[in-house]
């Protein structure tokens, strides 16, 4: 059997008597990595060392000329490597280890040589060289990995980069979204997104930053300095929102609490057709409690809509809330859902419940309870909250809810606490009617879309009427003087037709309906106390009316709502800023400022130089003439 070349080199280099170069320890790669190759000697020792003794006597000598064979046998050599982009992870055969060894030894025994390297070798059961791996980028369909020298593979990468969630709205949620994270996690029952590498922000500028620390609750006069109009509704040239106005809002940062006005309008309906189905006066109309029936659970299936919408504005975006609540003039429509709640309480069919149980009422009168404590010492203790600054025909919702609560309770068959909700609203509604009567000087007029809300003055006497009747048991003289008041405010806002035509349809259209419905209801009462043609007739005709109203705003909402989609705009009432912006002009004019004491500092400065240098000039003249 021919021996190899190296071999041969080997064999002549042992030969030879050059004392051994002194032992140093290998220099390690900065970027290699330890190998360790643990193995174990067993009885095939002899059998491998003859074998491969010469194949490994050449590698070494090739990569060490200071190797010798007699070294002693270590069980663990320990190779420095540098570390591979890819890694090794599979084991090599004897047949790749020997053709290795073939090809490579030559090649290297002809590099320079190098210092001598003490290693001790061990005859391992199997060689399996390992390096610390690199981070590669998530496997794609075929297991490869992608993002790496492919633009196309790395494009939907960077569109995921740039894609980032919109912060615009962070302020308004609650906990900045987490709990909308949690919950839409645990509902799904998907799991939660790994955390993505956090990116650096853009720088922002100086708007951003003051939308974004002026996003706390403002005080009472921001909404009078930073809002205008009747209905505090329209955001003055001079201000900005927090929220971005050039593109539309989640949905549930535009729905109102004002909503809750056609919940108002159908209950009242199913109140309407069950006095007509049950009363004396409209029984030659031959009407059925079927009609109530289905009023009801429209009315009802209506309310939980609403309410449930409006409650994950409290969960989702409750500063939206807090700031509806705090507003001068939306905070009146709180007490909407609880009306609506006490309507459907009294227009219960008798299919449904025969008779309701004393503790609703209690359940339903404590909050208007509450909000008209708030309310009401507002209006006495003055402020910028005070009656003559904040009266608006909307504010006859906090008068109405007592109303209601006192003919609900006269229903249920309670005294005491229906006489003292009738008496507080009766104290409140006649100061409310004068102060709305005598408008003020610096009262503004209310704008052509919110004259529905005038017919809000229907709906206090209408109520009351028929409240003082079920407390008394009859309709007796002050249930009369109500009812009257309230015929000639219809009346007189009834002839003004221009009045309420030529504007755009909106939510504020609600206000015509539960104010008409309550003037039919009360006069069906009184038609039947009054039996004539003329009574009969005035309490058809008004039911009619306010039943074609309601039909016609529950069609136009829905075509709205869904069609057009237009029924809900951004609401910018609840997005002022808490401090009022820096005027431009202002900016302007400290920056010319600064830049003019700049100037005249700069001035200075070359008048101190030039005097100085005068006078060095000077000193120096003389110093030369002393010096002639």
């Amino acid at each position: 059997m021919a021996r190899c070349t190296a071999c041969t080199r080997f064999a002549r280099f042992m030969e030879t008597d050059e004392p051994a170069a002194p032992q140093r320890s290998a220099h390690v790669h900065p970027d290699a990595v330890a190998v360790h190759i643990p193995s174990s000697l067993s009885a095939e020792e002899p059998v491998l060392r003859e074998r491969h003794g010469d194949m490994i006597a050449a590698a070494m000598a090739a990569a060490s000329p200071g190797y010798s064979p007699s070294l002693p046998v270590a069980r663990q050599v320990s190779i420095s490597l540098p570390a591979s982009p890819t890694g090794f992870g599979a084991s090599r055969t004897e047949a790749e280890l020997e053709r290795h060894a073939r090809t490579d030894a030559p090649r290297r025994m002809m590099m320079p040589p190098r210092a001598p390297v003490a290693v001790a070798l061990a005859q391992p059961d199997k060689v399996v060289f390992r390096s610390q791996p690199i981070p590669a980028a998530p496997p794609g369909e075929n297991g490869a990995a992608q993002g790496h020298g492919d633009p196309s593979r790395s494009a939907p990468h960077a569109a995921r980069s740039k894609a980032r969630r919109d912060k615009s709205y962070d302020s308004f949620k609650t906990w900045s979204g987490k709990l909308e994270k949690q919950i839409t996690t645990h509902l799904l029952g998907g799991r939660p997104p790994p955390p993505q590498p956090q990116e650096e922000e853009p720088e922002e500028d100086d708007a951003a930053s003051n939308r974004r620390l002026s996003s706390s609750m403002p005080q009472v006069q921001r909404f009078f300095a930073a809002l205008e109009g009747p209905e505090l509704d329209k955001l003055r040239s001079s201000e900005e929102l927090i929220l971005p106005s050039d593109k539309t809002w989640p949905f549930l940062l535009r729905f109102p609490v004002s909503a809750f006005g056609m919940c108002m309008g159908m209950s009242s309906q199913a109140i309407l057709w069950k006095r007509i189905a049950i009363s004396a006066s409209t029984r030659f109309l031959h009407i059925t409690v079927k009609v109530n029936l289905v009023l009801w659970c429209v009315s009802v299936a209506l309310m939980f809509v609403v309410s449930v919408l409006y409650a994950c504005k409290v969960v989702f975006y409750f500063e939206a809330v807090r700031r509806e609540y705090y507003h001068p003039i939306r905070v009146n429509f709180f007490f909407a859902p609880w009306i609506a709640c006490l309507f459907l309480a009294i227009g219960v069919p008798d299919l449904v419940a025969a008779s309701l149980p004393h503790w609703l009422w209690y359940v339903l009168m404590a909050p208007i309870v509450c909000l008209e404590l708030k309310i009401y010492g507002q209006w006495i203790s003055g402020g910028q909250r005070r009656l003559s600054r904040v009266a608006n025909p909307s504010n006859h919702l906090s008068i109405v809810g007592n109303f209601v609560g006192a003919l609900l309770g006269g229903i249920m068959g309670l005294k005491e606490g229906p006489m003292f909700f009738f008496s507080v609203g009766l104290a409140h509604y006649m100061v409310l009617f004068v102060t709305l009567y005598q408008r003020l000087p610096t009262s503004e007029t209310l704008p052509r879309d919110l004259h529905p809300v005038f017919f809000l003055f229907v709906a206090a006497p209408s109520v009351a009427c028929l409240a003082w009747a079920r407390i008394t048991g009859e309709f007796g003289y002050g249930s009369r003087v109500a009812y009257f008041i309230a015929m000639f405010l219809y009346a007189s806002l009834a002839v003004r037709v221009n009045l309420f035509r030529g504007f755009s349809f909106s939510l504020a259209w609600w206000a015509y309906t539960f104010p008409m419905t309550s003037a039919a209801i009360a006069s069906i009462r009184y038609a039947s106390e009054v039996k004539n043609a003329f009574t009969q007739c005035m309490c058809t005709g008004l039911t009619a009316a306010a039943t074609l109203t309601v039909t016609a705003l529950f069609l136009t909402t829905l075509l709205h709502a869904v069609v057009h989609r237009d029924l809900f705009p951004n609401d910018i009432s609840i997005a002022i800023t808490e401090r009022r912006r820096k005027p431009i002009f202002a900016e302007e004019m400290r920056a010319r400022k600064r830049r003019g004491w700049g100037t005249k500092q700069q001035a200075a400065a070359a008048l101190d130089t030039a005097a100085s240098d005068a006078a060095d000039l000077e000193a120096a003249r003389a110093a030369t003439t002393l010096y002639t």
